[in-house]
């Protein structure tokens, strides 16, 4: 891809703006390394405004499945083969600047979770988490976005 190309793209996803699915529900991509964590954030969501339109394993297939299907909400995990959370929030934030992301991470240190922050993630969810933890987490992502 060009740096033209790649402007374009950008453009174009970051005017996408959110585009709800068919019900008026927001487009959700789950991406962590554990296949365990991502059947527990899809199993346990209970959020009808959400439905998951993809799942990836790391930051480039994350980005790969934004590309094609870009989400409203991500959640991310930071730890991962490939490229890590921090830098494809970075590049997601960067093709839709107006995707809420939720970090949900083992990585409970301050400084880790203020890097996500500053570098566009929305909210910090640590692991392990309820599921009453994760909704709740998906719920102030959500009212705060509303604000």
């Amino acid at each position: 891809m060009t740096m033209s190309e790649a402007r374009i793209e950008t453009m174009t996803l970051a005017n996408a703006k959110w585009r709800p699915l068919t019900g008026g529900k927001l487009k959700l991509m789950i991406c962590d390394d554990s296949n365990i964590i991502r059947r527990k954030i899809e199993r346990e969501l209970c959020i009808e405004q959400l439905q998951v339109v993809a799942t990836a394993a790391n930051g480039r297939q994350a980005l790969e499945a934004f590309r094609k299907e870009p989400a409203d909400v991500v959640t991310m995990d930071l730890t991962m083969p490939e490229m890590d959370g921090i830098e494809c929030v970075e590049h997601l934030v960067r093709l839709k600047p107006d995707v809420l992301i939720l970090v949900i991470s083992a990585l409970a240190d301050k400084a880790t979770a203020i890097e996500a922050l500053k570098k566009g993630a929305n909210g910090f969810l640590c692991k392990p988490f309820t599921d009453r933890q994760l909704t709740e987490a998906l719920q102030e992502l959500l009212r705060g976005a509303e604000a």
